[in-house]
């Protein structure tokens, strides 16, 4: 009989479990917290009540691992808008045109998400979910672990056996303290501050405007040596909209509530500002301030056999570039991938495991660390390195907010190649990818639409099914377009330019 535990019942974990649950006896899911009952925030992730979309190499991933996933978040309300194609993108340069590809987001609510990830991926009888159940540290040696040490709803510790441990505990993941503990050594930890904070709050949407409105993404100007700012709207179920705000050291979104309306109003444009007016407040504004880019490298430790780290335990960037599902569900396929290649949980699979996962999140970490990295006038940020006390620390540029409004030619090419400090093996890029960085050297970004194709692109870099490549590869290639202004980029969806003139019209005295 083999059993797997997996530490976390989250989007990383209980994706591992579903896999798990395909070539282990047992599986048991060990978390801290009480699942809620619905579609609701679940109490143990800080992130729960803010802006979650998944985007087209996630959903794929998603959709790969457990099949009729995508469909059943779309039939309970979630919303599928492509990119740029059903999206109203402002960057430092100007508005994105529309324009039609594989490329796309879906957007809903994290209580909806994971209630019906959960419900899929735990269903079958074999995954075993221990609720109010605390991990305590890891039973064995340097050289293999056994199992875990937990306190089941306050009780006294109990021993868990297994045959493989995977910790997807998060960013507060206890596991480097766990390993330095039965003598596995340390390990080596970098993080890149971004000076970003942002605040969200949910909106009952205009009847008569919530199925046509496009997924909306204002980017930071310009303005170098002041804090940039921005915001995003995403339609999500039950006929609501997400609302988030950005903003840099010295220009942090406010949270009472003519603060956070006078921020949205004082932004590059006002079309947000006007859509929130237009629609009733659903609860409290609630602030978020870790958007630090953290990697802990346990691929390069000494890892005991019989233990790995998954998603953000392992590899979590900046939640403002909408990564963290994606990596999460890619890393699941590997796991799945990498247990079916070695015949399942054993000696065969253990040595080159975590260097497996590590590779799935790597280009996540690159382009998260670069666009964070580069200057955008917004300040500067702190980077640390090392493991524990002894780290290095020193400072970067940080940017704003948005990896679309942050797309540039040099960005893109060191993303690829790496960050300037040599902290992971670099992967060969595909002929497509070294397409798209030749284009983009000899364009500079001279074009919005230009951009768009980046955006488009940089979504589907990790997607080997994407159909719309030739389609990109000729929006990076052709001569630039002028710019648009707020009106025409509006007067792309005539639903929305219709409603807001009616409204802007009968507001004027």
């Amino acid at each position: 009989m083999s059993r797997a535990v997996v530490l976390g019942g989250g989007f990383a974990g209980v994706l591992a479990a579903a896999v798990l649950a395909r070539h282990a006896d047992e599986v048991v899911v060990v978390e801290g917290d009480h699942y809620p009952s619905g579609p609701r925030p679940r109490r143990g992730l800080p992130q729960s009540h803010h802006s979650h979309v998944l985007v087209a190499g996630g959903a794929g991933a998603l959709e790969a691992l457990l099949p009729g996933t995508v469909g059943a978040l779309l039939a309970h309300g979630a919303h599928l808008r492509g990119l740029p194609g059903d999206a109203l993108i402002l960057t430092a340069d100007g508005w994105f045109r529309r324009m039609r590809t594989d490329a796309h987001l879906i957007s809903c609510t994290r209580g909806l998400l994971d209630e019906v990830v959960r419900r899929r991926a735990l269903d079958g009888g074999i995954v075993a979910v221990w609720e109010d159940t605390r991990a305590l540290g890891l039973l064995g040696d340097a050289a293999r672990i056994g199992g875990v040490s937990v306190s089941r709803r306050g009780a006294p510790p109990e021993t868990v056996r297994a045959d493989l441990v995977v910790d997807a505990t998060g960013r507060r993941s206890a596991a480097p303290r766990w390993l330095a503990e039965i003598g596995a050594g340390d390990v080596e930890e970098s993080a890149v501050a971004t000076g970003l904070a942002y605040a969200t709050r949910l909106y009952r949407a205009p009847a008569d405007l919530d199925a046509a409105i496009p997924a909306i993404m204002l980017h930071p100007g310009p303005d170098p040596g002041r804090p940039a700012r921005g915001a995003t709207l995403f339609p999500v179920e039950d006929g609501r909209w997400v609302v988030t705000l950005t903003g840099t050291r010295g220009g942090e979104p406010p949270t009472d509530e003519q603060g956070f309306a006078a921020f949205a109003r004082a932004l590059r444009d006002p079309l947000v500002a006007d859509l929130m007016a237009e629609a009733a407040p659903l609860g409290l504004i609630r602030p978020y301030r870790d958007t630090v880019n953290r990697r802990r490298f346990f691929e390069r430790a000494r890892l005991p056999a019989g233990f790995a780290v998954i998603g953000d335990a392992a590899v979590a960037v900046n939640p403002i570039h909408s990564h963290g599902m994606s990596v999460a569900a890619r890393c699941a396929l590997r796991l799945d991938e990498e247990l079916t290649r070695h015949g399942g949980i054993g000696p065969a699979l253990f040595p080159g495991l975590q260097s497996a996962l590590a590779a799935e999140a790597e280009q996540s970490w690159r382009m998260a660390v670069e666009a964070d990295g580069e200057r955008a006038g917004a300040g500067t940020g702190e980077w640390a390195e090392g493991t524990g006390a002894g780290a290095r620390a020193g400072t970067i540029d940080t940017a704003g907010a948005g990896a679309a409004g942050r797309a540039g030619a040099g960005a893109v090419e060191r993303a690829g190649a790496g960050t300037g400090r040599d902290d992971a093996p670099r992967r060969a890029p595909n002929a497509f990818e070294r397409e798209i960085r030749t284009r983009l050297a000899q364009a500079k970004l001279s074009s919005p639409r230009i951009a768009a194709g980046l955006f488009a692109a940089q979504t589907l870099l990790s997607d080997d099914t994407a159909t719309d490549r030739p389609e990109i590869a000729r929006v990076l290639t052709g001569r630039p377009e002028p710019l648009l202004t707020s009106e025409e980029a509006i007067g792309q969806y005539p639903g929305l330019a219709a409603w807001l003139r009616s409204r802007l019209a009968t507001a004027t005295p």
